[in-house]
């Protein structure tokens, strides 16, 4: 008999550019599988009493991924959850190898143009700062898609729903979970 959806022996990282819906979609798929979900952003901010842009303009970049690294090994030690990270959490090779040793990573994959436009939303974003979302998105998924290729799940979010990324994904674990 088959274990039900909802039964997952270790976390589901969602990763991906800014503004791809790995929050959002998150906590939907969260819900769905009947697990916890967290944030490791905000998980970040409560660690440091600090927002994640206060942490990069007083400490910088480097810094910052290094404190992220250790937020994300700590949520990956606990029951499992779904965890949305933030874009760049993925570009770091020891983040990188302990989600893939022992998560499963699914990567949420959007057009450029739909990114500059969900971030646009919002002036929260360090990266953005003093620079124009949609040139500096496609740069970035340029440079970054290729990282999150390695992800077990890929993704292609459009603009539709963030609930059709829900249904893809557990289709997506459901066919994974067959395989093995």
């Amino acid at each position: 008999m088959a274990r039900p959806i909802s039964s997952f022996d270790r976390s589901i990282v969602l990763v991906g550019l800014m503004g791809a819906g790995k929050s959002t979609v998150g906590r939907r798929l969260a819900r769905r599988l009947k697990m916890p979900f967290v944030d490791s952003d905000h998980e970040i901010e409560t660690a440091a009493s600090r927002s994640i842009a206060e942490i990069f303009e007083q400490y910088g970049e480097e810094s910052f991924r290094d404190g992220e690294r250790r937020v994300i090994a700590r949520l990956i030690e606990g029951p499992p959850k779904v965890i949305a990270t933030g874009g760049g959490a993925f570009m770091n090779e020891r983040t990188r190898r302990l989600i893939l040793s022992r998560c499963i990573a699914v990567w949420l994959d959007a057009e450029p143009e739909i990114l500059a436009e969900r971030v646009s939303r919002r002036d929260t974003r360090p990266l953005l700062r003093d620079k124009e979302a949609l040139p500096f998105l496609r740069d970035l998924a340029e440079i970054r898609n290729p990282i999150y290729a390695e992800a077990h799940i890929h993704i292609r979010t459009l603009p539709s729903p963030h609930d059709r990324a829900v249904a893809d994904i557990l289709k997506a674990l459901s066919a994974l979970r067959s395989a093995a």
